[in-house]
């Protein structure tokens, strides 16, 4: 056993110079310990009077020809270097009784060989492969090199652990060792592969090689457990179906929470989630009339109609009297009313000579400003007129003075100014004659006439 024990030294040294290539590859390394048999007769050596004369021949008779120790009896190491191929090295130990069809003493027989192996398949139970190589051998401290060459099998118990049965020749360059068959049979153990985090799944094949994860996606983690990992997961944190890339979706309305304006009520895409009782685009939590339609404007409420005349309030002159459209919700100085203002205009009266306003049409005054009143929109002229008795300038003075008295009288009472303005045409536009006295009468007025 001390040789094995220093062969096992040389093939660790030799293993050791070959480590520097493909070290991601899972379980690079193998070790191989078992039992190895030594067979010269098969093998066709004119140097061996006892060998067969046939290559092969009584191959697997063991009772007669084969050497075996009764112990573990070899021992290998191997490292896979990419695409297939291992490099290894093996010490085997054996004891000699039988040379072919001859009986020998007790002859001790150890081996250092180095090996160059082919597997066939990957990832498989059942793993062949092909092994050239050389050594030295050994017998009673006589030893040559060799050239070695072989076929073998690897079944695989479990990822780490199986059972190797080989056979190869090995073929002498020196006359005075024999050439021979070596058949071995041991356990075998693959290790060596990397799993930085521990879930199961070697670095090579680990899309998330420092963070535990599951097979089904190549190592990475899936915190939530709704079957996306966390890399394709928008909300890794939180179930939620794949359709939403991951996130919840409370709700119900198709809209993932962390996008939901209101995750709570089942809402519209375009409102960000939140719903839309009324229809009218504005979501309720925004909306002051939620349950009555209404545009953006007014907060999601309908514009008011105050005084019911078909003009919204927005848009509407006069919202607190009736109107019509055509005049902006305001209501319209009709040929009656303007009628009705100057029979009232008419009967004003001055002192005589002056623009003073005589006390008793304080009444009609009072008339003429409700009649303004309905209209608040609509804007007037005060005219003053005068007869034609006396100067012409002093007329035209006249009626500008009372045509201003009416106008002040009207303001001071509450009418806007800027609905009257006041003009004065002296004697220029009589509506009767002038050469009597009840024309004269009717001459001296004061209109108010609407300004279209």
């Amino acid at each position: 056993m001390k040789h094995l024990s220093k062969l096992l030294v040389v093939a660790l040294v030799f293993v050791g110079f070959n480590s520097i290539q493909a070290q991601d590859e899972n379980n690079p390394w193998q070790i191989s310990f078992g039992i190895n048999a030594i067979d010269t007769y098969p093998t066709n050596d004119e140097n061996n009077p006892f060998a067969s004369e046939t290559l092969f021949n009584e191959y697997f008779n063991v009772s007669d020809h084969w050497n075996i120790l009764p112990s573990v009896s070899y021992v290998s190491v191997s490292r896979y270097i990419g695409d297939g191929f291992s490099v290894g090295a093996r010490g085997s130990l054996n004891r000699i009784e039988k040379n072919g069809d001859q009986d020998v003493d007790d002859l001790s027989h150890y081996a250092i060989d180095g090996t160059i192996k082919y597997n066939f398949l990957k990832n498989t139970t059942i793993d062949p492969f092909v092994e050239i190589g050389g050594g030295y051998t050994w017998v009673d401290e006589i030893g040559a090199g060799t050239a070695n060459g072989g076929v073998g099998v690897n079944v695989w118990f479990s990822e780490n652990i199986g059972l190797t049965v080989q056979t190869k020749y090995k073929h002498a360059f020196e006359d005075y060792l024999v050439r021979h068959f070596q058949h071995l049979a041991g356990i075998s153990i693959r290790f060596g592969g990397t799993d930085t985090d521990g879930d199961g799944i070697y670095d090579k094949d680990d899309a998330c090689p420092e963070v535990a994860g599951l097979e089904a996606f190549n190592g990475c983690p899936d915190s939530d457990g709704d079957g996306i990992e966390d890399g394709k997961d928008s909300c890794p944190n939180e179930a939620g179906p794949k359709e939403l890339n991951g996130c919840p979706d409370a709700d119900g309305d198709g809209i993932a929470d962390k996008d939901d304006a209101c995750p709570n009520e089942a809402g519209l895409a375009a409102l960000s989630g939140c719903p839309d009782a009324d229809g009218d685009g504005i979501a309720d939590k925004d909306d002051q009339c939620p349950n009555e339609a209404g545009p953006a404007g007014n907060n999601g409420c309908p514009w008011p109609d105050s005084d019911g005349d078909s003009v919204l309030d927005k848009d509407d002159q006069c919202p607190q009297v009736a109107g019509t459209v055509a005049n902006n919700g305001c209501p319209e100085v009709t040929e009656e009313v303007q009628k009705q203002l100057n029979d009232y205009a008419r009967t004003i009266l001055f002192d005589t000579g002056k623009s003073s306003i005589k006390a008793e049409s304080t009444s009609v005054m009072v008339d003429i400003i409700q009649i303004l009143n309905e209209y608040p929109n609509a804007k007037f002229t005060v005219e003053g007129h005068t007869d034609s008795v006396g100067r012409e300038s002093t007329n035209q003075r006249l009626s500008e003075e009372r045509a201003n008295a009416v106008r002040d009288f009207l303001i001071d009472k509450g009418i806007g100014s800027d609905r009257l303005s006041a003009v004065g045409y002296g004697e220029a536009k009589p509506i009767a004659t002038n050469n009597t006295r009840a024309g004269r009468a009717q001459n001296r007025r004061v209109e108010i006439n609407l300004i279209k």
